[in-house]
């Protein structure tokens, strides 16, 4: 924003100079001068008379007031560093704050030993011990007090722990008796032990599906996963599905995370959305991996200022009750000041030196602030807490945070990394420190005033590695009390639970539409996937259970037909008129929208998508994903998130429209699909489908729907799998479903489609997607220009092809003394004469997954390379990978096998200028651009 500059001299200025600005209404007339002038006079006096502290207070109590009488001013994007709840303010700590600090140091202490244990000589697996000691009175006072387990009457909260925090997790299952000893020992040992013996390094729900809800590994998912997960919650609520109105999100992030471009990235949405059911809560330890976050700056002030200028309520917890007598000594304003220009590297090094260093570098810069703690010793100097080791200013915190109304909460916690651990606290080299001496842990011991001798320890350490465990008994008063605060609050957490009822799903008379072709007509297998959906959003069993997803792109994919009924979510309604209001396909904006429209953002997209996609286990209601987008911009930009919703156990569909390195025309290299199947073959929950026909996506809809939302009896429950779909915005003609279709081949990857007739040389030809026509017209002209007959195949899923064959080798390997099986694919090709030439919209590696076990010569042809923009039969000529090319490539192949001679290639090669894009320079196409 430019800044204005006022022309007009004050008493003290200049006569030219920048005024503030940022939403002051610098530019209105002042409509009387001598009262301006009389204020600011009168502001200069106060500064020379009383300094320059007391006008800032004056200040901040204006723009205070003025805030409450509503009076248009800009927000402040920073406060001072202390704690935003004052002393006087703070609410009645309702628990027994001893029994909760013994609980504290039972669970810091197995989660160190957990930790250590893991990396001892022999095995070394790592772990993180240093994340949790910062964090254990920021978990335990959410633990005993706030989060709502999934007993409690309004259906619990739901709880992102932060992923290197899982120790303290595991530490406090194991004193509920939800986890036994044994499963501690064995952390990072998920196999060896038996599967399942074990405990995964993080929050991992396909690995622990009975006790992790959430996974938070990937760092900076979780942000922007909780925001959505938050705002799913109300779309429930808006549309009638569920109340969730006493149901809340806590994300717990590390200061370090924030720098995750995702963790930042919807902020914005949580702000405009009033997202007040949503708390952030950033452990701010100082420290990232290797270092300092903010060395020579003030990372809590930083974010203080991002949040606060994106909407949100801040919450900060900065210092421990101890400082609060100093800060009510604080008349000059000298110690904030000090805590203001501190930086952050100096907090840090405070963090570890003796409290006579402090008491001369913090301070000693003061005569003022050294005579504020002279009466201190240098051992109280040095433990002067930071806000978030005190239970009480964290109580505070959460539950300012719980009454916050209309405004998401972030509530930035000082702590310090390693917290309590002496050979840890505040160092570097934290996070590579994973492994403690008998010598650290008895002074861990001691600080935690555990009553484990050193006898005790040094046994434990000569029969396992490591230091023993604590438990004080079941019976004791701390397990008594921990117990009967998570009844009281609805039940221990982290709990996954399944309490969804299977829906009904569509009648088969759904999908005769699409079976029936579409005659003279040609349509993109995008608009088939869309009609499918239409009818799917009619039926009474699913069809309020339908969530379409859509980045902006809604129009683009056919699905504007759906706003005038469907409508668009907006928690706000619909406040203007809309500019197409006139038209029949007006964009509507309800309350009780149910198209979720992301803008652009594949990121919040898919984040909506793992919210929908596992709402039968946070909420126990099946929602079935639809989320629509560009090809390229799902598996390639949000593959990381595709990932943590399978780790979720989440369902639904992912449409990948407007797939193909050629069939966008227009568009070039970015938009240019020819490698998402690759990239959806390395996450094993995604099923990949690459329909030729309108009858195909039929089935494999269906086949999507009866895996993920139908009880079988391997899944009763349905199962925890994703279907990708990968459609085209290319026109085609579509055939009506042959009377014989192999829908097991179908469903499987491989069916025949037509068989050629005549004797001599004889090609299989298989093809995907779009590909179909080229392959079906390469056959029409070997036969009828090369006299060779060919049978085509559409492969509608190269990937699964792979997978079943892959599982067939891996059975074999088990199980040697048994007979062998024999892939799929090579039962479904042996007997068919000829060599097999496969091409597809994609690069070559994709129908290559299953060249191994085609049982004959297979050549492939592929899209390799990267995108351009220009007409279909143009790029496909340029990839080599149209019909002309396939007739040159079977030609190829045959006289490879003696069956044709090499002139017959030559002169097939010389005819269609396979290597020549301008010889189909004129060829028309049918279909636009995206």
């Amino acid at each position: 924003m430019a800044i204005v500059t006022d022309t007009t001299p004050s008493p003290t200025s200049p006569a030219t100079s920048p005024v503030i600005h940022e939403g002051l209404p610098t530019q209105l007339p002042d409509i009387d001068p001598e009262e301006t002038r009389d204020w600011i006079e009168s502001f200069d006096a106060m500064i020379e008379g009383r300094g320059r502290d007391r006008a800032r207070y004056l200040m901040l109590r204006l723009l205070e007031r003025a805030r409450q009488k509503q009076v248009g001013v800009p927000a402040l994007r920073s406060t001072d560093y202390i704690n935003t709840v004052p002393p006087e303010r703070e609410p009645w700590f309702p628990g027994d704050e001893e029994a909760e600090r013994r609980i504290r140091a039972f669970i810091r202490w197995n989660a160190a030993v957990m930790v250590s244990g893991a990396n001892r000589k022999g095995l070394e697996v790592g772990g993180h011990i240093a994340t949790y000691q910062s964090a254990a009175s920021l978990y335990e006072v959410g633990f005993n007090h706030f989060f709502r387990g999934k007993d409690h009457p309004g259906g619990g909260d739901q709880v992102f722990i932060q992923g290197h925090a899982s120790p303290g997790i595991y530490a406090r299952a194991y004193l509920e008796g939800r986890l036994p000893e044994e499963k501690l020992y064995r952390f990072r040992q998920e196999v060896q032990h038996g599967v399942g013996a074990g405990l995964p390094s993080y929050p991992h729900p396909r690995l622990m599906p009975e006790f992790w809800e959430f996974p938070t590994v990937s760092m900076g998912l979780t942000a922007l996963n909780a925001i959505y997960q938050a705002r799913f919650n109300r779309y429930m609520a808006n549309r009638g599905i569920k109340d969730t109105s006493d149901q809340r999100v806590w994300a717990f992030l590390g200061d370090g995370e924030m720098g995750e471009p995702e963790s930042l990235g919807a902020i914005g949405l949580a702000a405009r959305e009033e997202l007040d059911n949503l708390t952030f809560v950033i452990n701010c330890n100082l420290q990232q991996l290797d270092g300092p976050v903010r060395g020579n700056g003030k990372i809590i002030q930083e974010l203080e200022s991002i949040f606060r200028g994106a909407g949100w309520n801040v919450v900060k917890v900065i210092w421990g009750r101890e400082w609060d007598a100093l800060l009510a000594k604080d008349v000059d304003g000298v110690l904030v000041n000090q805590m203001n220009s501190t930086p952050d590297g100096s907090f840090q090094t405070y963090s570890r030196e003796t409290g006579g260093y402090v008491r001369d570098n913090f301070f000693g810069v003061d005569p003022r602030l050294r005579k504020m703690v002279e009466h201190m010793t240098d051992q109280q100097i040095q433990k002067l807490p930071r806000g978030g080791h005190d239970y009480r200013k964290v109580f505070a915190a959460f539950d300012s945070a719980t009454k916050t109304v209309g405004q998401p909460t972030v509530i930035l916690a000082h702590t310090i990394k390693g917290w309590t651990i002496d050979a840890l606290e505040g160092k570097n080299a934290t996070h590579q420190m994973k492994k403690l001496t008998q010598d650290d842990l008895k002074k861990f011991r001691d600080r935690l005033y555990l009553p484990i001798s050193d006898r005790d320890l040094d046994l434990a350490y000569e029969k396992t590695g490591t230091a023993p465990f604590f438990h004080p008994g079941e019976k004791s008063p701390e397990i008594e009390y921990m117990m009967e605060r998570r009844k009281a609050l609805g039940g221990s957490l982290p709990r996954r639970v399944n309490r969804s009822t299977l829906p009904k799903l569509p009648a088969d008379k759904v999908y005769s539409e699409l079976k029936q072709g579409s005659g003279k007509n040609k349509i993109a297998t995008t608009m088939a996937t869309v009609r499918l959906l239409k009818d799917w959003m009619k039926d009474e069993g699913i069809g309020q259970r339908i969530v379409p997803i859509a980045p902006d792109e809604y129009r683009t994919f056919g699905m504007d037909a759906m706003f005038p009924t469907a409508k668009v979510y907006n928690p706000g309604g619909q406040q203007y008129e809309s500019v197409d209001r006139k038209l029949l396909l007006a964009y509507k904006e309800s309350e009780k929208g149910q198209m979720l429209h992301e803008g652009i953002s594949e990121a919040g997209a898919m984040a909506s998508a793992t919210a929908a996609g596992s709402a039968y286990t946070t909420h126990g209601e099946h929602m079935i994903p639809f989320y629509i987008f560009y090809s390229m911009f799902g598996f390639q930009r949000t593959g990381d998130s595709i990932w943590a919703m399978a780790d979720q156990m989440a369902r639904g569909f992912l449409i990948g429209a407007t797939a193909g390195r050629t069939t966008l025309t227009g568009e070039g290299l970015q938009h240019a699909d020819g490698h998402s199947p690759l990239l959806a073959a390395t996450n094993p929950a995604v099923v990949h489908y690459d329909p030729a026909f309108a009858y195909e996506v039929s089935h494999i809809m269906k086949s999507g729907l009866d895996r993920m939302y139908a009880g079988s009896e391997e899944h009763p429950e349905g199962e925890n799998v994703i279907f990708y779909l990968t459609v085209y915005n290319e026109p085609v003609s579509q055939p009506a479903e042959p009377d014989d279709v192999d829908v097991e081949g179908l469903l499987k990857g491989l069916h025949k489609v037509s068989t050629g007739d005549g004797d001599g040389p004889r090609v299989q030809l298989l093809a995907s997607g779009v590909a179909y026509p080229w392959i079906n017209e390469a056959a029409r002209m070997l036969k009828e220009e090369w006299g060779v007959t060919a049978d085509t195949w559409s492969v509608t899923s190269w990937n699964e092809l792979a997978r079943e064959a892959v599982d067939s080798e891996e059975w074999n390997l088990l199980h040697p003394a048994e007979e062998g099986r024999t892939a799929w694919v090579s039962e479904k090709l042996t007997g068919h004469d000829g060599p097999v030439i496969a091409v597809s919209d994609f690069m070559r590696a994709v129908p290559l997954q299953i060249a191994r076990w085609v049982p004959a010569d297979y050549r492939v042809l592929g899209a390799d390379g990267f995108g351009f923009a220009d007409t279909r039969p143009a790029a496909r000529r340029f990839f080599h990978i149209d019909a002309e090319s396939v007739v040159v490539q079977a030609l190829q192949a045959l006289a490879d096998d003696g069956q044709v001679t090499r002139e017959v290639v030559v002169k097939a090669f010389e005819k269609y200028r396979i290597d020549d894009p301008t010889a189909v320079a004129g060829r028309v196409q049918e279909g636009g651009d995206a």
